[in-house]
């Protein structure tokens, strides 16, 4: 896996990055709802800079 940055600029965006370092600490199949977790909070920012 390659390494993420460790800030985007965006405070939303990278407090989704560190929840997915949560992953580590989970079995596999709790991956699915962090995934998820993240989706809906890329995708809630991205709404934010359409909304702009």
């Amino acid at each position: 896996m390659s390494a993420l940055p460790e800030e985007t600029g965006d405070e939303r965006v990278d407090a989704v990055l560190d929840g997915l370092g949560r992953l580590a600490g989970l079995p596999v199949s709790d991956h699915v709802a962090v995934f998820e977790e993240a989706f809906s909070g890329l995708e809630a920012a991205l709404a934010d800079v359409d909304d702009q």
